[in-house]
């Protein structure tokens, strides 16, 4: 089973990269790839160029093998620069490259609930599982019909197909926020201990995220 984890990655930071790596380990996942998005279509545009954010994320998973980066969105935005990065366009690509294994997509809760406002959205289920990384205490009772006919709470499903389940996985969740880091820096503050060290570096160098 692979992990397909995406995101603007705006700057990447360990909430990320901590959820990335539990997930990963409870599903005994070949590997997880961060896929950076090049135009979101359902949230504000980056605030650095698609080379920083992708620079960023080489520099955070330099020494860790179990994960891996796939530029697809990247590369199609470069052919198309009008057109949206569309989760469904991008698992359809992948599907098309890993013909028979199980793709777990992995979001947040916040994004789980805005999910059905997302282009083409149950298609997702074509392609991939969904998994949702959640807080204690989340609450799944006002699902839909649509969602609880495709839960499950037995990890085993998600390897026995490959795609079509839905599963709430509980995870140490760093309260940790790109724009809270964007911001800290823009009003000269330390966000030490929140992102790599490297990815600190690479933003001081390039001055990201600062303001006059």
């Amino acid at each position: 089973m692979i992990g397909i984890f995406g995101g603007t990655f705006d700057p990447i930071h360990y909430g990320h990269l901590r959820s990335a790596l539990e997930v990963k380990d409870s599903f005994k996942l070949t590997e997880v790839r961060l896929i950076p998005c090049a135009k979101p279509a359902h949230r504000e545009q980056p605030s650095v160029r698609t080379d920083n954010r992708l620079q960023m994320l080489q520099l955070a998973i330099k020494n860790q093998t179990e994960l891996t980066i796939d530029t697809r969105e990247l590369d199609r935005h470069s052919l198309s620069r009008e057109v949206p990065s569309y989760m469904v366009d991008t698992l359809k690509s992948l599907r098309q490259d890993l013909k028979d294994e199980p793709l777990l997509l992995i979001i947040g809760s916040d994004a789980f609930k805005q999910l059905t406002n997302w282009h083409q959205w149950p298609q997702l289920f074509d392609y991939a599982h969904i998994v949702v990384l959640t807080r204690p205490g989340f609450v799944t009772q006002q699902m839909d019909d649509f969602f609880k006919d495709r839960l499950t709470k037995e990890k085993g499903e998600l390897a026995q197909t490959t795609a079509g389940k839905l599963f709430m996985e509980q995870i140490t969740q760093l309260d940790i926020s790109a724009t809270a880091i964007r911001n800290m820096i823009a009003n000269k503050q330390n966000p030490a201990y929140l992102l790599p060290d490297a990815v600190i570096e690479y933003i001081k160098k390039n001055k990201l995220y600062e303001t006059n």
